[in-house]
């Protein structure tokens, strides 16, 4: 080829590139506009904002900074806390301008994660000042505690390798080991044994440090039980009070090995992330032990604040905006918790999670404040991000082991299409839709990074997306299935955007499979497995069924079709619903779980199980559970990997075909439960898991106390409502909709 041909050739190739990475830059600063309200400028200022440059998505301060600081001098670096963005604002105009020219369309590389950087002008840079939230009352950490010497020496008085469980009580639990020494906890009845003390005393290493906390206040009597816990990367212990009856007042926590952040939860909803680094103490007395609950969070990657040499080390990270933020990779952790028997009942002042004042026999009340209907968009993503979104972040892993097996009619959908089809599974969960046609390119997205960690871990390709901004190319899909996702959209508004984004993404003539949560539990007079399940635990209220092998009852016979031309002639956009919605003074009510529903949007809870303990209402399948095996690998917990270390979105997922940036601030968890054992969407499994962080929780326990309840938002719909909520969305066509299980169901085209 001519010499002169060739430089053509390749300067065409560099525009074009340069467009691309035009085009995406452009469609950063849309998302950015449209989700978070950050407004771009057209002229260069000296502040930048850096899509896909966030702490949101994997990318930690020093690697960010290194790439920056080439560009020229930088005055000032803002990652706001779980945001997949970050702002810089350099020293000169020009340094700015040669970091839009070079740095656009790069790729950084943290760690395992790769993501594109996409740099847009910004005029100012601020940041919503936020007063600094306390420790609280009677919380207490002391750094250094210990010495580098006696850490070695405490690590080594624990044997892991030893057998001998008469002696410390070893045990293997799912997200950590434990021994315990002097009395052993027994996670059966959440109590000790005060009668039987094991054979072996608190180790000869400890009672020096013992004898420091009393010498130092912070303690006026030897504790005579520890519980040794050793905590791996990616692996946490859910939140939860110490038994009252078990323990007296006060309780220390010695962390030794890598930092760790445990989060402190006040039952008005307060949270405080407390930084643990290696070698402190941690003192719980009065308030903190007895009333907030504490918990770590299996993730493998923290937000802490970073180091600076010339600043006082920092106790806790409180995740404000005008903090310097990092990530901070964790590694082995093993805390020594040292607490005193108690051998008389507690008389706190916190009678509401005291056992010995009768919390633990008061049935589960509704949350503290039920939340209102909202009314507007902001009131939607705050109700959704608190019942929605925390949630399954903290139930991950209890919420994949109930949902495992793939429904039939879903499968059905998925071996109708094509062979090489792409298939897009819009609120994917732990993926078990991804793999049931192996004929398909399958690419899943969820907005809880927890549960696409699973994704992964079964070899599915999945990433961190909001249902609403799902960054794939518009029409580049042949098929979507959104199953148990739209129900939790709290606005007419908002689910109808998620039906619309699913549109998008479908080529002409591609099909889109949705379920959702129905009112009508029972349907052509036959009680959904939902309501069946109650004869179980509650029997002679129901008749008796007959159970599937794997615990889930089809239909008898077809399910009712209802094609393109009925739905024309019955459900119009204008026509309204049935009002059942009605709740009392604007706030949502409780449901109890097994029963009819009785409004449309309501709280459902989901009751956690730690060991083989279940909480709340019974299945009926616990024999049966007992004997099946989970076929797919089981998750380690992790709720966070490099590439999606909080629980919003990652926003360059390794794929070209798309602009990449979504900010993931909306809604939309893909997520379908209404308990660990129902929902619409549960086929059972094991009944073993223990279970990770929440907000939205009423009483928090994993070693201790009450069981822990979620509560989780939902808009059940009524007969007509979901297909009427389709034919709003030009160029759509209802093939069918159907009710399945408890579910209504349709099935859309795109015209």
């Amino acid at each position: 080829m001519d010499p002169s041909v060739e430089n053509n050739v390749k300067a065409v190739r560099r525009s074009k590139e340069e467009k691309k990475v035009l085009r995406k830059q452009l469609k950063a600063s849309h998302t950015l506009l449209k989700h978070e309200g950050i407004s771009t400028a057209p002229q260069p200022t000296k502040s930048l904002v850096v899509a896909n440059g966030g702490l949101g998505n994997g990318v930690g301060r020093e690697e960010l900074s290194t790439v920056l600081k080439e560009m020229g001098e930088v005055e000032t670096l803002l990652m706001p806390p779980q945001k997949p963005y970050a702002f810089v604002t350099y020293r000169s105009e020009e340094s700015a301008q040669r970091a839009h020219a070079h740095l656009n369309g790069q790729k950084l590389q943290c760690g395992e994660n790769s993501v594109t950087l996409y740099l847009s002008y910004v005029d100012s840079v601020t940041c919503e000042e936020k007063n600094s939230v306390p420790l609280p009352e009677g919380l207490l950490l002391v750094e250094d505690f210990v010495s580098p010497e006696e850490e070695a020496l405490l690590l080594a008085a624990i044997d892991w390798s030893s057998t001998n469980d008469d002696v410390t009580a070893q045990k293997a639990l799912k997200h950590r080991r434990v021994k315990h020494f002097g009395f052993e906890f027994r996670y059966d009845n959440n109590n000790v044994d005060k009668d039987k003390p094991l054979p072996a005393g608190l180790p000869e290493d400890c009672l020096p440090v013992l004898e420091r906390c009393v010498r130092n206040g912070h303690i006026n009597i030897m504790p005579d039980q520890l519980t040794v816990n050793q905590y791996e990367s990616g692996q946490g212990i859910p939140p939860h009070v110490d038994t009252h009856s078990a323990f007296e007042d006060t309780i220390l926590s010695l962390s030794l090995g890598a930092k760790t952040v445990m989060e402190f939860r006040h039952p008005d909803g307060r949270l405080v992330p407390v930084v643990l680094p290696g070698r402190s103490l941690l003192v719980m007395k009065g308030e903190s032990r007895y009333l907030w609950t504490h918990g770590i969070t299996p993730r493998k990657f923290d937000v802490v604040p970073a180091c600076d040499p010339e600043s006082p080390a920092h106790t806790t990270s409180d995740l404000e905006p005008n903090r310097n933020l990092t990530l901070s990779k964790r590694g082995t952790r093993t805390s020594f918790t040292f607490r005193k028997i108690r051998h008389e009942l507690c008389c706190c002042a916190f009678p509401s999670t005291c056992d010995s004042q009768g919390a633990a026999s008061a049935p589960s009340p509704s949350p503290p404040s039920p939340p209102s209907i909202p009314s507007c968009h902001a009131g939607a993503t705050r109700l959704e991000e608190e019942y929605v979104h925390r949630v399954y972040d903290a139930i991950a892993s209890h919420f994949s082991s109930t949902r495992h097996s793939p429904w039939p009619r879903v499968c059905h959908f998925l071996s109708s299409l094509s062979p090489g089809s792409v298939l897009a599974d819009v609120g994917c969960g732990n993926g078990k839709y991804l793999g049931v046609n192996p004929e398909l390119i399958a690419v899943g997205c969820d907005r809880s990074s927890a549960l696409v960690q699973i994704c992964a871990e079964r070899g599915f390709q999945a990433f961190v997306s909001d249902a609403l901004s799902v960054p794939l190319r518009t029409a580049s899909c042949d098929a979507c299935i959104s199953i148990a996702v739209i129900h939790h959209f709290s606005t007419q508004e908002r689910r109808l955007a998620a039906v619309r984004e699913l549109v998008r993404l479908l080529r002409p003539g591609g099909r889109a499979l949705i379920y959702v949560w129905a009112f009508e539990q029972e349907y052509n007079k036959q009680r959904s497995k939902y309501l069946k399940e109650q004869n179980k635990e509650h029997p002679g209220n129901l008749s008796p069924i007959n159970d599937t092998s794997d615990g889930i009852q089809e239909p008898h016979g077809k399910a009712r079709m209802h094609t393109s031309r009925h739905l024309e002639d019955n459900y119009r956009p204008g026509d309204s619903m049935q009002d059942v919605s009605k709740v009392i003074d604007g706030k949502l009510s409780v449901h109890t779980n097994r029963t009819a529903f009785n409004t449309q949007d309501l709280l459902v809870p989901w009751h956690l199980k730690e060991g083989k303990r279940q909480g709340g209402e019974e299945s009926g399948e616990s024999g049966k559970k007992d004997k099946r095996k989970e076929k797919s690998k089981k998750t380690s917990g992790n709720s966070s990997s490099p590439s999606s270390v909080s629980s919003k979105t990652r926003l360059d997922c390794n794929r070209d075909p798309s602009p990449v940036f979504d900010s993931s601030m909306s809604s939309g968890s893909g997520l379908d439960t209404s308990d660990a054992t129902q929902g619409p969407d549960f086929k059972p499994r094991s009944s073993g898991d223990t279970i990770k962080m929440s907000s939205s929780i009423l009483k928090s326990e994993s070693e201790s106390g009450p069981v822990p309840v979620f509560h989780r938002y939902y808009h059940v719909f009524q007969q007509g409502e979901l297909e009427q909520l389709c034919v709003q969305v030009p160029g759509v066509k209802v093939q069918s909709s159907y009710h399945d299980q408890g579910n209504w169901c349709a099935v859309l085209e795109k015209a």
